[in-house]
């Protein structure tokens, strides 16, 4: 199945955003995880302190002209979110089978947007509170 030009994009700003992560420490337990209908970008854990369990949400834009990326994490997508990670704490483990830690949940919000010389990755924690 090819990937369209949007799909190989919005892949690299995930895998950016995932290096970024482990580069602070953080552990990546699941990329792309299928919990129903919802797809989270990332789960992890956040070392802290405290440590928490985080499902990271990554938008990314190539340009402003229709907005900023953290304008298209509206509520439908929140609410979407929600669902999903209800349904993966409900299931207690990631869909191959890993166990998840019992740790406080925290969904946060990754946003990329092209830079030079390199893209600018935005985060903000605790983005459903």
């Amino acid at each position: 199945m090819d990937r369209t030009s949007q799909q190989v994009a919005g892949d690299a700003a995930e895998e950016l955003v995932a290096a970024r992560l482990v580069g602070l420490g953080w552990q990546i337990l699941g990329r792309n995880v299928h919990v129903g209908r919802s797809e989270l970008d990332i789960v992890a854990v956040d070392p802290g302190p405290p440590a928490r369990l985080v499902i990271v949400e990554v938008r990314w834009r190539r340009s402003r002209s229709f907005g900023l990326p953290e304008e298209t994490f509206d509520y439908r997508k929140r609410a979407h979110l929600r669902a999903g990670v209800g349904r993966l704490l409900e299931a207690g483990r990631l869909p191959g089978g890993g166990e998840l830690p019992r740790l406080p949940v925290a969904l946060d919000l990754a946003v990329v947007e092209p830079g030079i010389p390199a893209p600018v990755v935005r985060f903000h924690r605790d983005a459903l509170s």
